[in-house]
């Protein structure tokens, strides 16, 4: 069985801001995220991670390295661009206030109905875009593990929120009905058939974590 530990990004300067923050934008982890990726680093330390990979975008980068410091089995990191998260267009950068007000549907359904979201106002990805460039990732990851490894893969919210729950089997107009994503959180699949099916054990866990979540903690 093939365990992947599914982690989001460390908390960053636009995520306390309410920013969207895709692909083709980036800011710096906030100082309180160093202590938690040590937190997240302790939670995991004793387990054997085979590999961790990661999207190269800079927080889930320097997120991927720091957790590698704090665990043990010292797991190499493998950065593949197919783990970004969601190309966002017109909206990178701009606050979740201005976008409602700017492009209500494209809000909307962002957040809510996946399945309607129609990004050519906006530009950048739709739900199924991201989809169908991580799921080939995945599979590869599953299929160049050993048959009893335990691997991490560190991310973005909305990209990892989609993307799991459609390995799950979850149609389109679903994805969202089991909640968002925190900020170094771990969500863990697996799978027995060589990434055929998998499995949900553990969604969005934070217990680790030595503070009280708030709104802005997840998407």
């Amino acid at each position: 069985m093939v365990k992947l530990y599914f982690i989001r990004h460390g908390k960053t300067e636009w995520n306390l801001e309410s920013r969207y923050q895709g692909a083709g934008g980036d800011s710096e982890l906030l100082p309180s995220s160093y202590q938690e990726i040590e937190q997240l680093g302790e939670f995991l330390q004793n387990i054997k991670f085979e590999h961790i990979y990661a999207s190269p975008i800079k927080r889930a980068k320097v997120t991927a390295e720091k957790l590698a410091s704090y665990l043990s089995s010292e797991p190499p990191i493998t950065y593949m661009q197919d783990l970004e998260e969601f190309h966002l267009g017109k909206m990178e950068g701009m606050r979740f206030t201005d976008v409602k007000k700017q492009f209500p549907d494209e809000f909307d359904n962002f957040r809510n109905h996946p399945d309607l979201y129609d990004n050519s106002a906006i530009g950048g990805e739709n739900f199924n875009d991201v989809i169908q460039r991580m799921t080939p990732a995945i599979k590869d990851i599953v299929k160049n593990s050993t048959p009893d490894a335990n691997v991490i893969i560190v991310s973005h919210g909305a990209a990892l929120n989609a993307e799991i729950n459609s390995l799950l089997g979850v149609p389109l107009s679903d994805l969202r009905k089991r909640g968002g994503l925190s900020n170094t959180s771990t969500t863990i699949l697996e799978t027995i058939n060589g990434g055929e099916t998998f499995k949900l054990s553990l969604w969005n866990d934070v217990s680790y974590l030595k503070r009280t979540k708030d709104e802005t903690d997840t998407i």
